[in-house]
């Protein structure tokens, strides 16, 4: 009789990941279900609430009614090391970056992949909203399999972008029950089996932290510090340089941010510190008195200056490009890199859930651009900027 393939499924106590444990014990794998905490610093403020224990508490009840077993893992050390530490590097840098992405590269599909794997699986699962195929392909002459990575069918919760990092090693190894399946069937599927996460509410917040005011959160590492918010008019001649250059389509204007000096604009409030905002932010700035309501355009850590901009379509929000660092660049599809002085054509994201953009990727020495045929809003340094052929997701990078 043939030994039935292991699979270790992360059980984070949510409705998808019950539903994907269910499915891949219903398809005849060894299943085991694996809770990670990943969060248990209590020097850090995040609220009252303690989410991970009620978590915990549903991914067992989940295990028992599926007859898995199940086990508890702590990866908090790794967690703040790899996530926490370089949040507050970054924010303290002047960028934002994307701890979702992050947690997925460096924590469920590296720390917890090995220890599934130790345990002697062939396969680890989550309950992403995406999918994976396999092609036998060639790279640099050799035959070799193809991991695709493609969006999730539900439209409304295709979670590729958040996988945008993973290597062919990784999607090797990586199962994802749910990617062909629409959220309601999701649900139903639970409902049907009496799961006790059939109706639970979809988390938000950090990963594995719960809910979590970010100001208060940074606040423990980044001390609060008065600076003022300069509003720069709509009319701002630094503009119609950029305007000009779109035209010429000069790669490095296109992808190069406006670095506004104070008197580029007048004082309309003050704020308790640069790092805690990004760029597109509209809440927090606590300027009352204008036509249309103020939105973030640039941050200077540095200075410890905000620039603002009346109105969601104020050209200071807009930019045609972006630009990749060299060691930045990663290709899920390794043999499709770009070589240097080529260019692709391509759809891409620089968000969650924003809807893909037409784009053009032109590979330098140097790195890589990325411009887009309409200008974006809010590019923020430090997130990641991820490109699709149709529904595969080739690769990404973190914005510079």
């Amino acid at each position: 009789m043939k030994k039935k393939q292991r699979v270790v499924v992360g059980l984070s106590g949510g409705v998808d990941s019950s539903v994907a444990a269910y499915l891949l014990k219903e398809q005849g794998y060894d299943v085991i279900g694996l809770f990670m905490k990943n969060w248990h610093d209590d020097t850090v403020t995040i609220s009252d609430e303690c989410p991970w224990l009620e978590d915990s508490n549903d991914a067992m009840l989940v295990a028992q009614k599926l007859d898995i077993p199940f086990q508890t893992v702590d990866l908090s050390e790794q967690y703040k090391e790899r996530i926490v530490d370089y949040m507050f590097r970054e924010y303290k840098m002047g960028r934002t970056p994307n701890p979702d992405v992050l947690c997925n590269r460096e924590i469920k599909f590296d720390v917890f992949m090995k220890i599934a794997l130790s345990l002697g699986a062939d396969f680890v699962a989550t309950g992403h909203y995406c999918r994976t195929s396999t092609t036998l392909g060639k790279q640099h002459g050799i035959a070799k399999e193809i991991h695709h990575l493609l969006a999730g069918k539900d439209p409304n919760k295709d979670q590729s972008y958040f996988l945008c990092q993973l290597s062919q090693e990784q999607l090797a190894k990586t199962l994802f029950p749910i990617g062909e399946l629409l959220k309601p069937e999701v649900r139903k599927i639970a409902a049907a089996q009496d799961l006790v996460t059939a109706e639970k509410r979809d988390s938000q917040g950090l990963c594995f932290i719960g809910k979590v005011r970010l100001p208060e959160f940074l606040q423990q590492q980044l001390a609060p510090k008065e600076g003022a918010i300069v509003e720069v008019a709509s009319d701002f001649e630094g503009y119609r340089d950029d305007a000009k250059s779109s035209v010429e389509n000069d790669l490095e204007t296109l992808a190069k941010k406006i670095q506004y000096k104070k008197t580029d604009g007048k004082i309309v409030g003050t704020h308790q510190g640069a790092h805690y905002f990004t760029n597109g932010q509209r809440k927090g700035l606590a300027v009352g008195g204008t036509q249309e309501p103020l939105f973030v355009i640039a941050t200077d850590v540095e200075e410890n200056i905000i620039y603002a901009g009346q109105g969601k379509s104020h050209p200071g929000l807009y930019r045609h490009g972006l630009f990749v660092r060299e060691e930045e660049i990663h290709w899920v599809r390794e043999d499709l890199e770009l070589a240097v002085d080529k260019t692709m054509e391509v759809t891409a994201r620089i968000r969650y859930r924003q809807p893909l953009e037409n784009a053009t990727l032109h590979r330098t020495v140097s790195g890589l651009y990325v411009t887009f045929t309409n200008p974006q809003s809010a590019i923020t340094e430090g997130q990641f900027v991820a490109w699709y052929k149709g529904e595969e997701l080739l690769g990404s990078g973190v914005i510079s």
